[in-house]
């Protein structure tokens, strides 16, 4: 079998590519199973920066496999998704397709996706888990599930908060309605319409690189906190982020760096305790 997942690590930026292109990039059981492992392993990585969430081939992805999903049985690799398993927390508060969507929200560092040709239902919801989102101006993409008599199930919902007006997202998943980059930009499913999305992730992956890396990662869980918590939560998480930044390594680093009018050197971010 094609190995579902690319991975390549380079000067801390992790380029993930999808890896199906004869089927568009469809998820099949395997790809979820290679997402979840993928996202884990990165998860643990030395030195980690920033993550690059593309697909290979004519498109990023183009929704669930149908045919893969409809064979499913209950012993297969897949039977996490089978029927009346999805209910089932198997990875803390998610399941299998959850998580294959979650665990790029999860990641300790900024995620960004470079979506081409299409995102459709699932493929859509991965690339809802990164942080930053470029497109095409022709990139087309759709909360599908409707035309499958099914509702978006992979973390979809919990990954627009915030990003799309509710009455845009009903609409939406109501009509199950095809979006180019230019609209889903201004709906908030894209973040850059661009020429090259690829090209652009990597470009702004390579800058985050070079910054504190603890900054990154502080900033990271701070914006957990303000997509979830109230405000008295946000409050006291802006002053322990900063507690732990003032006074380290690269604290210092990137203040030297700044008045002696050169590139800063950081070492690795520190790691936390607890």
């Amino acid at each position: 079998m094609t190995e579902r997942i690319l991975l390549n690590i380079d000067a801390g930026v992790a380029e993930v590519r999808l890896n199906r292109p004869e089927k568009m990039n469809a998820i099949d059981p395997a790809m979820f199973e290679a997402l979840v492992t993928i996202g884990e392993r990165l998860m643990n990585e030395a030195d980690l920066r920033a993550v690059v969430l593309s697909g290979e081939g004519r498109a990023f992805c183009a929704g669930l496999d149908m045919g893969s999903m409809a064979s499913l049985g209950s012993n297969d690799v897949g039977s996490d998704i089978g029927a009346g398993r999805l209910a089932k927390r198997t990875h803390g508060a998610a399941n299998l397709p959850q998580y294959a969507c979650t665990v790029w929200r999860d990641l300790p560092v900024p995620v960004l996706a470079a979506v081409h040709g299409v995102a459709y239902g699932g493929g859509l919801q991965i690339a809802l888990g990164a942080d930053v989102r470029y497109v095409a101006a022709d990139t087309r993409l759709s909360v599908m599930e409707i035309k499958w008599g099914l509702v978006p199930d992979m973390g979809g919902m919990a990954l627009t908060r915030g990003l799309v007006r509710p009455d845009r997202l009903r609409e939406l998943i109501y009509s199950g309605r095809v979006v180019n980059g230019e609209e889903a930009c201004a709906l908030g499913l894209a973040t850059h319409v661009v020429d090259d999305p690829h090209a652009a992730a990597l470009a702004a992956a390579c800058d985050i690189a070079q910054k504190s890396p603890d900054a990154i990662r502080a900033g990271k869980r701070l914006m957990r906190v303000v997509e979830d918590g109230d405000t008295a939560a946000i409050l006291l998480a802006e002053s322990v982020e900063q507690d732990r930044l003032i006074g380290g390594a690269n604290q210092r680093e990137a203040v030297l760096a700044g008045i002696q009018n050169r590139a800063p050197v950081f070492q690795p971010a520190a790691k936390l305790e607890g």
